[in-house]
């Protein structure tokens, strides 16, 4: 999974979490409905200035866009999906581990 395809579930699932709907979202953030569906079909990709205006509208910190989050398709389960889930939940816990390291280096 690329950090887009992250970004954008990242962003369904947190619109969702938060009951919002693409029009409802649009709105807060004054721009158009058609603008939230592109971004979350892949079609484009947000500044960082609006990136940060998700964030403070779905009340998380901008990086959690760029993180696994718990209970999300990660790249383990589409990589490897024989895998037993212990196995799964052990490359799931490295990867954002390393994910953590490299945030706090920055």
């Amino acid at each position: 999974m690329t950090l887009r395809q992250l970004f954008i579930n990242n962003l369904k699932n947190f619109r969702k979490k938060e009951k919002l709907s693409q029009i409802k979202l649009a709105e807060y953030c004054n721009t158009s409905p058609s603008y939230i569906g592109e971004i979350e079909i892949g079609r484009k990709f947000p500044s960082m200035e609006m990136i940060e205006k998700f964030a403070d509208i779905l009340k998380i910190e901008p990086y959690h866009f760029f993180k696994n989050q718990p209970g999300s398709n990660s790249e383990a389960e589409s990589i490897y999906p024989r895998l037993p889930n212990s196995m799964k939940m052990k490359i799931k816990e490295q990867i954002n581990i390393s994910i953590d390291e490299i945030i706090n280096k920055y």
